[in-house]
């Protein structure tokens, strides 16, 4: 049994190192199909694949056509129309005097009666006309009740049953601020799309920044297990030659087996956090997650960065964070918005043509009828008077959203400036934290160094290596996870100035 327990101790030691072995020979090579990504690489192909970006690109594709499209206003409208119109029941013109009876009764009375005499001439002679003519006799509708249609007036039924129409109408406006300012304001909502548009980048940029300092972060942690490991198997190894040679006590023999399975888990976790942090990565870059990818360099490449002069960030310029740029454009649209709803107590004028066919029929014989022409240009003067305060009160609820805006970017300025200065107090501190914990682990490699050859010797215990292992242990990640700091804090130091990564290569 003795001996099982000892293979199996011996495979369980294996499969770290296998795992290990599996990772490092993953690592890019030429012909490797690996995508190999250095940070400036992931923010490219985040750029062109992000989907945050595509949506923002698009929405100010869309707001460019939406533009072009106001200005169609500008423009003639011209429309085609075409109209049916079946009478029912057709309407009744009188000519002459009707009932002698007292003015104003029916319809002979009143001015109708003194002007009857002056179209006596004119029925003699139409009457004349028609009985010479009677190949082209008006279409005379059958007998009825006189008093059903006419009031027994002698009315003339005018009009005939079916009627169509079809022509062209055109329209232009020639004077209309409140049109001329809509222009303006369509061009300031694209000048908003194409901030919010920067806005989407510079977060994607970050997240970017993050996602693949994740990954330099996972791995230097896994190269602080990994040593671990590596020294807890010598130790285990050098032990049980001791203690086979009767040299070392059975207690050191199960503490060095317990501190080589106890670095296991703690490898494991190291390398499921660069998986972990890789697939991250691509997902913030828009690659397909089965794609397999590494990237260059370590955090060390870093540690230049935070020795260079951070305090003038403190009294940086705003003028780049797009926040604040968000609101002053949203400010400049509301500016122009009461611009807009002021000009509505202008007057307008507008040109107006029209040019239309018509044609009326008793029945459907299309090919006889004729058709009449009919046409008119004008000009039209719209003069608004009232319109139960409406335009009074739009201008009185934009101007109090603009006083809310002007709160809001005061906040946001305020809020702006806090956040600099917790990204600076971040980076300051990580500076001094990186200075501090490189001392101590010079201190530690020494301290370790000393307690493996005192070990090795037998002038010290297997607890005293462990104590310093831990101690080295510590330092290293310590100084990982403060350059870490910085670069992350830098990073959202950027983004809220705005500085933008196209900007910068162009």
């Amino acid at each position: 049994m003795y001996m099982v327990r000892r293979l199996l101790f011996a495979l369980l030691l294996c499969l770290p190192v296998a795992a290990f072995a599996q990772y490092t020979e993953g690592a890019p090579e030429a012909g490797d199909s690996t995508l190999v990504l250095s940070l400036e690489d992931a923010l490219k192909i985040a750029l062109s694949e992000n989907v945050s970006v595509k949506v923002a690109n698009l929405e100010v594709t869309r707001s460019e056509y939406a533009q072009k499209g106001s200005y169609a206003s500008i423009f003639p409208q011209v429309n085609g129309s075409g109209s049916f119109q079946h009478t029912i029941r057709k309407q009744v013109m009188y000519m002459g005097g009707g009932s002698s009876s007292g003015s104003g009764s029916g319809g002979g009375g009143g001015m109708a009666s003194m002007l009857a005499g002056a179209f006596d001439p004119i029925n003699y002679y139409i009457g004349e006309f028609m009985k010479r003519h009677p190949d082209i006799a008006p279409y005379v509708p059958p007998a009825t009740d006189p008093s059903e249609d006419t009031g027994g007036n002698g009315g003339i039924e005018v009009g005939r049953t079916n009627t169509f129409t079809a022509g062209i109408n055109a329209s232009m406006p020639i004077v209309n601020v409140q049109l001329w300012e809509s222009l303006g304001l369509t061009a300031d909502q694209v000048e908003l799309a194409v901030e919010q548009a920067r806005a989407s980048r510079l977060g994607m940029v970050t997240s970017v920044k993050q996602a693949y300092f994740a990954v330099l972060m996972a791995k230097a942690s896994h190269d602080v297990y990994n040593a671990v490991y590596e020294n807890a198997k010598e130790n285990y190894k050098l032990t049980e030659m001791r203690y086979n040679a009767q040299k070392a006590s059975e207690l050191d023999f199960t503490r060095a087996k317990s501190s080589l399975a106890a670095a296991i888990p703690n490898l494991y976790n190291a390398e499921n956090s660069i998986e972990l942090a890789l697939w991250q990565l691509k997902a913030v870059m828009g690659l397909d997650l089965d794609r397999p990818i590494d990237i260059q360099g370590s955090l060390e490449d870093y540690a230049d960065q935070m020795f260079r002069d951070i305090q003038e960030g403190a009294d940086a310029s705003l003028d780049g964070n797009s926040q604040l740029r968000q609101l002053a454009k949203q400010a400049e649209l509301l500016s122009r918005q009461i611009r807009m709803q002021q000009y509505a107590y202008i007057p307008t004028l507008s040109l107006a043509f029209a040019y239309n066919y018509n044609a009326m029929a008793e029945d459907f014989d299309f090919k006889n009828y004729q058709w009449t022409p009919y046409s008119y240009l004008g000009i039209q003067l719209s003069i608004p008077i009232f319109s139960g305060f409406q335009r009074y009160h739009n201008i009185k609820q934009t101007r109090v959203q603009a006083q809310e805006l002007a709160y809001q970017r005061t906040e946001a300025e305020r809020q702006t400036r806090i956040a600099i200065r917790q990204s600076l107090s971040t980076m300051d501190t990580a500076m001094k934290t990186y200075e501090a914990a490189k001392d101590a682990l010079e201190s530690a490699e020494k301290a370790f160094d000393i307690a493996l050859k005192s070990y090795q010797v037998g002038k010290s215990t297997l607890t005293d290596l462990n104590n310093t292992e831990l101690v080295l242990t510590q330092t290293r990640l310590q100084v990982s996870q403060a350059v870490y700091s910085f670069i992350l804090a830098k990073a959202g130091l950027e983004q809220t100035l705005g500085y933008d990564y196209t900007e910068e290569k162009q």
